[in-house]
């Protein structure tokens, strides 16, 4: 499952500063990187299984693996775990409501916030 148009997918900031951010929010982005990208986690393990909501985002400069990155954000998008095959992100995933409306106040409250640092470090 996609979030379209949240606001993070136009979203540019300082790799410092998203991390300090995606913790503060419970996301981590484990091994989840390379030198040019970063997908950060948050984890729900709830009766119907375990979901990761996923947040993509690409070094525009900069090296990510030496955290100096200039990160262009995208889509966050949801996904199911099944053992051992991993995560699955298709369409035919049923996603519970409360799990989803969770994952709605997660990316407003993540691009809030950022949109608020990115304002006050650019004055």
């Amino acid at each position: 499952m996609v979030f379209d148009n949240t606001g993070l997918e136009k979203v540019i900031i300082e790799q410092e500063l998203l991390k300090d951010v995606m913790n503060k929010h419970g996301f981590a982005a484990g091994g989840h990187w390379d030198y040019e990208r970063i997908t950060y986690d948050f984890k729900y393990e709830i009766s119907e299984g375990i979901y990761y909501l996923r947040i993509p985002g690409y070094a525009l400069k900069g090296d990510i693996g030496a955290n100096n990155a200039t990160i262009q954000l995208m889509d966050p998008y949801l996904g199911k775990h099944y053992y051992p095959t991993g995560v699955e992100y298709g369409d035919d995933e049923v996603y519970p409501d409360n799990l989803v409306a969770h994952c709605n106040l997660l990316i407003e409250r993540i691009t809030s916030e950022i949109k608020a640092l990115n304002t006050l470090s650019a004055h």
